[in-house]
This record gives C-alpha cells, structure tokens and sequence, in this order.
C-alpha cells in the first residue's frame, strides 16, 4: 500500500447547513416611538411615568417582533475533503467522516450533558484514529474490527438513546435501558481511547530502541550521566 505524502491531514466533518436569522429594527424603531410619543403626551416626572413607558415599549416590541421576525438565511458550510489517492484510505476515511457527522446529529439530540459529554469525548478520539490512519495508511489493518463492530456498535446504542428519550414516558424499562446506555459510554470511551493508543505500539517500540541505541553509545562514549558523577567524585 503506498503511503500518503508527508503533508499533514486531517479528517473533516461533512458539509452542514448553518440557520442564520437577521433580526428585523423594526422592533427597535417601534421601542423608540413609543419613548417619544410618550414624552409628548405625558409628563416623565415621577418613577412610575418611566415605569409606565418601559411597560409599554416593551409591549410593543414583542408585538412587533411577533410581526417581522426577521429573515433567516441557510447557509452551507463547507469543510474540506481529504483525498489521498488510496483507494481503501479514502474509503475508510470516507465512512468515518460518515460515522462522525451522524454521532455529531445524535449528540446534539441528546439533552442530558453527562452523556452528551461522553460523546463529545468519542468524536474527539474516533477524530484522531482517523487523523493517525491518513498519516499512517499501513495501520488500516489494526482498526479493522473497530469499523466492523465498536464503531457501528456504539452509533446503534446512541440512536437507540435518542429514540427513548424521545417517548415522553419515564416506565421502567425505558429509564433502565437509558441508564445502561450512559453507564456503558464509560466503557466504551476507554476502548476508543485504548484504540487509539494501539496504535502508537509500533512508534513506542522504536522510540524505546532509540533510546536504548543512545543510552548504549552514550556510556560508551563516556558521556552518560554516571560517567560525569565518576568524575566529580575524581
């Protein structure tokens, strides 16, 4: 398999749509009319005078805000797509980004922010295994059950989640099955991460041999800390 160029890359997120909404002034032209005409028909001399305007200024800008809400505006924010020219690289980079955008629409699901911090932690690791696979495409082969099982996996449990939590009933079985699903996060947070340290084996092995190489050529070069305590103690 031919490796990537030593450019570094990194998994994006698909492209979203952002809801963008410009407020209408209307309600705030409305707010100043209100001030004005006020002064001009009344007095503004006690504490309740002032208390009566505001009272009505903002009366009518709710009223006027229900009237022209504005405009909304969608807008598709495109993210960068990696390409490497790897055939299976850039499958398998393309089914994670895949995996990332649908946990990112059930985490945004989910309203309870002991869990949806889990899933945060998950987008965050599952990133970087992806990221470490574009850098190092002849580790495909260690993830290969992580995209088969944990990965499909845990998105099954999540939308399950969300389904539960969107039955407007707390019965037993359904707050059981949410409970399990949270408390199992736990678990699976620490397999991803173990994933993830996995695969660094390899770069630990080396860096370990470096450093022994260095240690061995040190001493016998006579430059290794215990040779400069011997000759302190001359």
């Amino acid at each position: 398999m031919k490796k990537t160029d030593k450019k570094v890359l990194h998994i994006q997120p698909e492209s979203h749509q952002v809801t963008v909404v410009h407020p209408s002034p209307i309600p705030f032209y409305a707010v100043a009319a209100c001030w004005v005409i006020y002064a001009l028909l009344f007095p503004l001399y006690r504490l309740s005078d002032f208390f009566i305007a505001a009272c009505i200024s903002l009366a009518a800008f709710f009223s006027f805000r229900k009237l022209f809400p504005g405009k909304t505006q969608q807008i598709q924010q495109q993210e960068e797509t990696v390409e490497t020219g790897d055939t299976q690289v850039d499958r398998i980079v393309a089914e994670g980004r895949e995996y990332l955008r649908q946990i990112r629409e059930v985490n945004d699901r989910i309203p309870d922010p002991e869990l949806s911090e889990k899933i945060s932690r998950l987008e965050d690791i599952t990133r970087k295994i992806f990221d470490h696979i574009l850098q190092n495409p002849d580790k495909i082969s260690q993830i290969r059950k992580f995209m088969g099982y944990y990965l499909p996996t845990t998105l099954k449990l999540l939308n399950a989640y969300d389904t539960l939590s969107q039955q407007g009933v707390e019965g037993q079985n359904i707050r059981s099955s949410m409970n399990d699903i949270t408390m199992m996060m736990d678990s699976v947070v620490l397999a991803f991460e173990k994933q993830l340290d996995n695969l660094f084996q390899a770069d630990a092995l080396d860096i370990s041999s470096d450093i022994s190489v260095m240690e061995t050529m040190l001493a016998q070069e006579g430059l290794s800390d215990d040779d400069f305590q011997l000759k302190k103690q001359k």
